[in-house]
């Protein structure tokens, strides 16, 4: 068997392609999350600063319930009509949402018209990538060469990574260059801007992706109303793909989009010590997930999905109490960097099952409609859960509560989905 290095250049070039859309996603998603303070007062003022900032986080979360129609439209678009085509649509979809967050004036200059604004932009991104994910990861798992579509589907993640290590230095480099009251008024923006410029360039590098081999060599296309019978069919394995994703998407967006917040609003660290750790997060993800994808080829998803949710379920809340009773930057760095490995290793493990379970017909539909309902449900509110915890309970370590949950939910689905289904892994070279 080849090792990663090894892969051709031909295959390294085609993960480029596929998983570029994915980079402008995370991309914009993180600066949503790590600007929330200053959108919320550009968009949501509010006498109170907690009742502001909910309501940013509510915005942010309401994207993510356009997820599962994304899932369920574009994904039987995609199983229909091919993993090409409907790669490019999401990427526009995606790029008409960042340009109106970018541009729209402030409450001040529009009134109402600007947060109205701003959630049709979320709503066009959650609507988007509620099937990017999955058309990137049924991509990646079509073209992988055989034994190694762990390795191939851990890259829609780790480009993922890519997407916060720059947010994260472009939001340093500003801190510095700019004054607090500049980053308040316009700088927070500049982010957004650079995305915009992004755009043209990925599409023109997904504009020259191949269909797959595995698609074009079908004989037969499902129609529209067959997929959406399939999915119907195989709603409980669709529940079960739900909550698989549960463990991995609380813990990404607790470890990346809030980890700013929190480290800022809630520890009072500085704003540079807050991207640093996320910096260093990204870092740390996007070293992790092609291991633990490679490894998931050798020995299974099983043993990694189940080794990590029982971890997660009793270190998550110690891990964070530790940090909470004396915030420190070292600290935090430790705490962060423990939940990013345990979120990559069960991640590069969790999407490549996820692609194996589905029925093929409606692989990019079922795996979507499963991944876009978990972040519905769990993930993408997050930030507003963490906050609320917090606010409710007055215990600053609460979130770590939240994720032991989705673990627990992850070690259900894992034990529901391979109890009685044999892992083919690959030999050792």
């Amino acid at each position: 068997m080849t090792s990663p290095a090894t892969a051709s250049p031909s295959k390294f070039a085609t993960v480029l392609r596929v998983t570029s859309g994915n980079f402008i996603e995370m991309f914009d998603f993180f600066l949503f999350g790590f600007y929330a303070s200053y959108i919320s007062k550009a968009f949501f003022p509010a006498e109170n600063e907690f009742a502001s900032l909910m309501l940013t986080f509510m915005t942010f979360g309401a994207g993510f319930l356009m997820r599962p129609l994304g899932a369920i439209f574009l994904g039987a678009y995609i199983d229909r009509v091919g993993r090409r085509k409907g790669l490019i649509v999401t990427l526009a979809l995606m790029a008409l949402g960042t340009m109106l967050i970018a541009f729209v004036p402030g409450y001040a200059t529009i009134g109402l018209l600007a947060p109205a604004l701003v959630l049709i932009g979320r709503l066009l991104q959650g609507f988007s990538a509620g099937v990017e994910l999955g058309g990137v990861s049924v991509y990646l798992s079509e073209m992988a060469t055989p034994g190694r579509k762990g390795f191939y589907v851990s890259w829609q993640s780790a480009s993922q990574q890519v997407a916060i290590i720059v947010a994260a230095a472009l939001g340093y480099g500003i801190k510095l260059m700019l004054t607090a009251e500049q980053v308040a008024d316009w700088g927070w923006r500049v982010p957004f801007f650079v995305g915009c410029m992004i755009v043209p360039v990925l599409f023109v590098i997904r504009r020259s992706l191949q269909e797959t081999e595995e698609f074009k060599a079908r004989k037969r296309k499902p129609s529209l109303g067959e997929i959406f019978r399939s999915m119907i069919e195989n709603w409980k394995l669709v529940v079960a793909g739900m909550m698989l994703v549960s463990m991995t998407t609380v813990s990404f967006y607790l470890i990346t989009v809030y980890t700013p917040t929190f480290g800022k609003n809630v520890l009072k660290l500085s704003t540079e010590s807050a991207l640093i750790v996320t910096f260093c997060v990204g870092l740390s993800n996007f070293i992790w997930l092609p291991i633990m994808g490679t490894l998931s080829d050798r020995i299974g998803r099983r043993p990694l999905l189940l080794v990590f949710t029982v971890l997660t379920i009793l270190t998550s809340y110690p891990a964070l109490t530790w940090l909470v009773n004396d915030a420190t930057f070292a600290k935090m760095l430790v705490v962060e960097l423990w939940l990013s490995f345990l979120y990559a290793s069960y991640n590069g493990a969790m999407v490549v099952a996820l692609t194996e379970v589905m029925p093929v017909d409606v692989r990019t539909a079922g795996f979507s409609l499963a991944y876009s309902l978990a972040t519905a449900i769990f993930g993408g509110f997050t930030p507003a859960i963490a906050t609320g915890l917090i606010e409710m309970t007055g215990d600053k370590a609460a979130p770590g509560l939240w994720m032991s949950f989705a673990a627990i939910c992850g070690l259900i689905a894992t034990l529901i989905l391979y109890r009685n289904r044999v892992e083919p892994v690959a030999q050792a070279a």
